[in-house]
This record gives C-alpha cells, structure tokens and sequence, in this order.
C-alpha cells in the first residue's frame, strides 16, 4: 500500500511540476521573471529561468505611480490568457475586488469575461452520460450542440427530456477540477514568493484573494451545491415574497449530479438584452423596484441571498414574472455581520462617525490595529459630501470606492461575506441603470432597518438574547475555573518567578517590608511569653523568682529576643 501511495504522490509531482515549469514560463515571457524567486526556480529540475525583453519594474520606473496597476494588470491579463480556463476564471474573480484593486487593474481583469473557449460537444456528450450513467437519450429526446453559455467551470445547453419539458443543461468542463486544483495549488505557491520579493505585489493582496477563491471554488465545482442553494433561497423567498413575483427555475434533481445540472428552462427575455427588454419597460419598472426590495431584505433578514444577479442573470418571463437562474455563487451573511452592518447604516443616516469605525473594526480584516482617531477623522472626510445629502441623493457606488479608498490607506480590509454584499448591491444598481431606471439601493435599505431595529427590541428577541447570554455565561464558569488550574500546575511544574519592580516607592515598601517584619517577631514574642506562663500554672503559689522553673526562663528569653530583633530591625529602617 505504501508503495501505491508512494507511486501516485511521485506521478502527481511530476505532472505539477511540468504545469510548474509551464506557468514559469508564461509568466517570464510577460515581464515577470523578475518577481519569480530562486525558491520557484529550485522546484524545478533542469531548469533556467528566460529573461523579459522589457521588465515591469524597468517599465514601472519610466512610469507613474498611478500606471503600476495597470501595468501589473495588463501583463496578468495576457498571462491568464494563455494559461486557460483555471487562471481565466482567477483573473474573473479579481475583476469584481474593487476593494483591493485599483480601477485600471479591475479594468484589465474585466477584459477576461468573455476570454473563455467552447467545448467540443462530442467531450461534453461523455460527460453527460458518464453523469447519468448510461446513454443520452435513455433522458433527453434531444440537445442541441450549440452551447447558449460558456463559462471557466461549466458549459451551458438547452434540451428536451423524453417527455417534452425544455430544459438546460450545465455541464462541467472535461477535467477541470484536477486542472483548477493543479493550478491554485501553484498559483498559491507563486503569489507568495512573489509577495517576498516585491512590495508592489504585497499590496495586491493576490494571497488573500488566492485563498478567498480557493474558499468558494469548491461550491461552484459541485453542482449539487447549486442545486441546494436554489431550493434554499426559494425558502427564503417564501418570507418575503407574498406576491411570488420572484420564480426560481424546478431543478430536476433526478438527473443531476456533481458534474451536472438540468433545470427548468425560463421563457423569457434577459435583461442584457436591451433592445428586446425595453418595449416592456413600464411594465416591468414597478415589478422591478419590487422585486430589488424583497432582494435587500434577503440579506438584511435572512443573511442569505443570491450575490451575482447582473442582467444575464435576470429574466422578464412571459407570465409577468422575474425569473431568476445561476445559484453557484451565493451570498451569507451571519448575524453578527447583519447586525454590525445594520448599525453601520443607521449610524451612516445618523452622522455618527466615530461608531461606524467601531462596528466595522469588530468584524474588519487588518494586520496591525489602525490608528483609531486618523481613521474616523478619514471616514468623516470620505463620507461627508454623501452623507451630507438626503438619502434619497446618495450614489452607493461613489460611497463605496469612498470607503474602498479609505481602508487602503490604513491597510483595511472588508470582510470577505461584505464583499460580496456590496457588490452584490452594486451589480443590482448597475442593472437599473442599464435599463434607465435610477434605483436607489441605499434608500431601499433604509425602511428594512428602521424595520429590522424595532424587531431587534421585541420581548422575544431580548429574550433569545438573554438566553444565548446566559449559556455563554454558564459555559465561562465551567471552563475558567479548569483552565485556572490546569494553568497554575503548569506554572508550578515548570517553577516560573514573578518578579515585582516599584520605581520612586522603595522606601515606602521597605518600611511596609520592616512593618510586617516587627509585627511578626511581636507575635513571636506574645507565643513564647505565653507557653513560659503556661508552665508557671502547674505551680500553685510562685513567692520568689526562684520557684519560675527553667523552662519558662528559657521561653521569656526567647520572647525578649525576638522583640528585640524586631524593634531593631524597624528602628534600622527609620
């Protein structure tokens, strides 16, 4: 068995390090040989490391500041290119981090939206029926080979089951899972020799946003997950859509599976299609501005919404409803976020400065703990000209790179599960635009909270508070009181010293020190004049000094000495 292990970890290696060697070499071909250290190089065999015609740093240098991140991005772009699907879909995710990137970065990385290539049917036809275990059309009547989507991970079709229900198709790409794994286990690798060697590439933050991606990758690879996230967010909807304006496409379960999806097909218009979406404009406007609502109060209710709906994603269907597709990439927000970003709004709407920097900090991402005065005097600075303004005025994208600005000048970052709330709520403000409607996703918000505020003060929830308060307070005096003392055997066991040093009080604590000394020798003296009594009782009548026996001599002796002893040691300090 062990030679089994040993023969798959050594095949594994080999093929990592071949895509190594190819993802070196992309990346010096465009000007980054410079950033890849001798740690990378020393990983494999045989290998010497080609130089760029033009470096980014020489570029950099007849550049200013404000062009380095579109250098670096323009650069990235052409690397991701060529290295596939897996660093295509990377550069995707960096293009919606504007709270880390430059504009002129995100405007690079966007460019990678429409750089994925198709798949030939005839491998996704494999997949298909290695999915469902056995031939096409043992389930569909048809598929028709022309893809009406592509996307990194998954290929989208429209077919027919035996029955004649239209349904689609998302299929996963031939090896992408052991090609994504591959390569972010390297790209993982590179970003972090690359951030020890530049400080350039350490303030992109490409690490954090490695592992954000590594995070949230393993949801969108299965598709079960997808599946499960529609039938959850129906419940959701459930609460807050009485109308039942919202649809959400019948996944048909039966026949999916990790590397599979067959859905419902909507019949409808999607909103990117513009020139046929607008003749229904007033018809849908009002349908719309409704329908963002009950968005809003998913996340600031329930804590769980749908966190990619741009206008592909939407769909005017024939009945009059808006239907909703894509649940790979979900949005969750604990309680603890929603209550900290709902004070922050409320305090927003309240000129209250200093506490939005409070909440934000309680769930903040940084390194080293900011400097509290200059950040609030900042959010104050970035947030007036806004704030200033009715909420009804407010641009929530233009408060948003505010904010953004700010936080990379005191090296802040949002919280991941923020992120995708923000952006979530720009891509929906983005949709109204696009479709001349000027929504105004920070004045929605403001109803919910007043709203959310008042219920967060009813008896019931007090009570749950309370209750949660009184079991963390049950579960600290069971714990406190066992690690005390596995703490103090562990100071005994090992002999620790506490050392105590009194600056400008020595005299005073000498004096204390000779005080309780002389007290001590004081009730030293009381215990031996007391035992030399003791044996005087036994003597029923004492008429000379003679008739003290010994011992009691011997005792008062004692006694006298340590009194003296001690009045000595006191009169020595005076």
């Amino acid at each position: 068995m062990d030679l089994i292990r040993t023969g798959i970890g050594l095949t594994k290696t080999i093929r990592n390090v071949s895509r190594l060697r190819e993802i070196v070499l992309v990346f010096a071909k465009n000007g980054f040989d410079e950033f890849i250290s001798l740690n990378v190089i020393s990983s494999i065999p045989n290998f010497v490391l080609p130089r760029s015609k033009k470096g980014i740093k020489e570029e950099l240098d007849t550049q200013t500041e404000k062009d380095w991140p579109r250098i670096l991005g323009h650069r990235l772009r052409l690397c991701f290119e060529e290295l596939g699907p897996a660093f295509i879909k990377f550069g995707q995710l960096l293009s919606s981090r504007e709270d880390i990137f430059d504009s002129s970065f995100i405007d690079e990385m966007k460019i990678l939206r429409d750089k994925v290539k198709p798949v030939p049917f005839k491998e996704v036809k494999s997949k298909i029926e290695e999915s469902l275990g056995g031939p096409i059309e043992s389930v569909f009547k048809e598929i028709d080979p022309n893809p009406i989507g592509t996307a990194s991970i998954g290929v989208v079709y429209q077919g027919t089951l035996l029955d004649g229900t239209e349904v689609v198709l998302k299929v996963k790409r031939p090896g992408i899972e052991k090609m994504m794994e591959t390569d972010f286990s390297i790209l993982r690798f590179l970003a972090s020799q690359a951030e020890k060697v530049s400080e350039e590439v350490k303030y992109l933050g490409v690490s954090r946003v490695v592992k954000d991606f590594s995070l949230s990758l393993t949801n969108e690879l299965n598709f079960h997950t997808e599946a499960l996230n529609c039938s959850r967010f129906k419940k959701v909807l459930e609460n807050h859509d009485k109308d039942e304006l919202l649809y959400l496409p019948k996944m048909y379960e039966e026949f999916s599976s990790r590397d599979l999806l067959v859905m419902e097909k909507l019949k409808g218009i999607p909103f990117s299609d513009y020139q046929r979406i607008m003749p229904h404009i007033d018809e849908l406007a009002p349908k719309l501005d409704e329908g963002l609502k009950i968005f809003i109060k998913t996340f600031l209710s329930d804590g769980f919404f749908h966190a990619d709906l741009h206008g592909g994603n939407f769909f005017w269907l024939e009945n009059g409803k808006i239907g909703l597709i894509d649940f790979g990439l979900m949005g969750t927000l604990s309680k603890k976020g929603r209550k900290n970003f709902i004070a922050i709004v409320y305090s927003l709407i309240n000129f209250n400065y200093e506490n939005v920097v409070y909440e934000f900090l309680e769930v903040a991402a940084y390194d080293k703990i900011p400097d509290i005065d200059g950040l609030i005097e900042d959010v104050r600075d970035a947030l007036s000209p806004y704030i200033g303004l009715t909420v009804q005025q407010t641009d929530f994208s233009e408060v948003l790179k505010a904010v953004i600005s700010t936080l990379k000048r005191h090296e802040i970052y949002l919280p991941r599960e923020w992120f995708i709330v923000f952006r979530a709520l720009m891509t929906l403000d983005g949709v109204g635009r696009s479709l001349d409607q000027d929504y105004d996703i920070y004045a929605m918000m403001e109803d919910d909270i007043h709203e959310i505020i008042r219920e967060s003060f009813t008896k019931e929830e007090l009570l749950e508070e309370g209750l949660w308060a009184a079991k963390d307070l049950i579960s600290i005096a069971r714990i406190v009181p066992r690690h005390l003392k596995w703490f103090l055997r562990d100071f005994s066991n090992k002999k620790y010293g506490v050392e105590l040093i009194l600056t400008g009080y020595e005299d005073s604590a000498r004096m204390i020190n000779s005080s309780l000394v002389f007290v001590a020798y004081t009730l030293l003296t009381c215990l031996f004049v007391g035992s030399g009594v003791y044996f005087i009782g036994s003597i029923r009548e004492v008429s000379h000094w003679t008739m003290i026996p010994t011992i009691t001599w011997i005792f008062w002796v004692l006694g006298a000495g340590s009194f003296l002893k001690g009045y000595f040691t006191l009169n020595k300090i005076k």
